[in-house]
């Protein structure tokens, strides 16, 4: 039960992608505008590397490894990330077409967000079994959801607030999120 518990606290705060290890910066600043955008983006991202690492764990360990292909990893988890996000492309389509067009350009690029990537390899690496694998991705794409909506909070009250001129819109989300990476590596010393 500890190493859940390490792994739970590591992934969100010691070791989260976003604000430790700067994977998934672009849709973390793109969709930060609003806590709605960032929750429907963050519930997204966390369905696919929840699923993701569940399935390219058994890419790996029944397929990649017996036939000693394991040199391929990157390509078959690409693959696999592609096609859960075709799935949640669809499935947001006709369940919230709002959220949708919301996410825009954003939702098709979670198959290329690097953190979806590093996530499934990371949980190879570390050698973790399919529980921990699955349950590591999920705690990932809960600290990247964290992040996402901490920033989105700070950008809406930001709007709200009378800020200097220079630092409105993208370059006061820029600060913010660097002064958030800062905070985030404080949990360091938990682990």
């Amino acid at each position: 039960m500890s190493t859940f518990f390490v792994i739970l606290i590591g992934q969100i705060l010691v070791n989260n992608y976003v604000m430790c290890q700067f994977f998934g910066i672009c849709p973390f600043l793109g969709v930060s505008k609003k806590v709605d955008t960032a929750l429907g983006m963050g519930l997204a991202v966390t369905f696919v590397i929840t699923i993701a690492s569940f399935f390219t764990w058994l890419v790996q360990n029944f397929l990649l490894v017996p036939l000693h292909l394991e040199y391929l990893h990157t390509i078959a988890f690409i693959l696999v990330i592609a096609v859960l996000v075709q799935v949640v492309e669809n499935a947001l389509k006709k369940l919230s077409y709002s959220l949708y067009q919301a996410l825009g350009v954003y939702l098709p690029l979670i198959t290329t967000n690097c953190v979806v990537l590093a996530v499934a390899i990371n949980n190879i690496t570390d050698g973790y079994n399919l529980l921990e694998s699955t349950f590591s991705g999920c705690c990932s794409a809960l600290g990247f959801t964290l992040a996402l909506l901490l920033l989105a909070g700070i950008r809406e009250r930001m709007e709200l607030s009378n800020m200097p001129k220079w630092m409105q819109g993208f370059p006061g989300a820029l600060i913010m999120a660097g002064l958030m990476a800062i905070s985030f590596m404080g949990f360091g010393g938990l682990i």
